[in-house]
């Protein structure tokens, strides 16, 4: 390989912000906080008839849907997605149904029969 080519394969696997799996805690921390003082702003600029507790108690659940993922890359990127979603609602670059949604996914309970699932274009 060319030295031009070896450096770009180098930069491949490097890390995007986080270094090791402490700082990467430590970053997602830190969204979180910043999603928890953001929830009642957030449901006061979108008039959301969801009480403050329970848009945490989402918030929360958000989280700990990623909590197995281990890989310092990974948890960097999903970082980097939180932080852009967070800019999105906080500035109302996103719709109130975007944001409703948020809500309806955990809400809704898994419809486990096919028919069922047919007739509401899930399958």
């Amino acid at each position: 390989l060319c030295p031009i080519m070896a450096a770009k394969v180098a930069n491949v696997g490097k890390a995007l912000m986080s270094h090791t799996p402490a700082e990467a805690h430590a970053a997602v921390l830190k969204l979180y906080r910043a999603w928890y003082r953001e929830v009642p702003s957030i449901l006061e600029k979108f008039r959301l008839d969801v009480t403050v507790p329970q848009a945490r108690q989402q918030l929360r659940k958000q989280f700990l849907r990623n909590k197995d993922v281990k890989d310092v890359r990974t948890i960097d990127m999903l970082v980097i997605k939180g932080r852009l979603d967070l800019e999105e609602t906080s500035k109302i670059w996103k719709q109130r149904t975007h944001v409703m949604r948020f809500f309806d996914e955990f809400n809704q309970p898994q419809n486990k029969d096919f028919m069922t699932r047919f007739l509401n274009g899930s399958d």
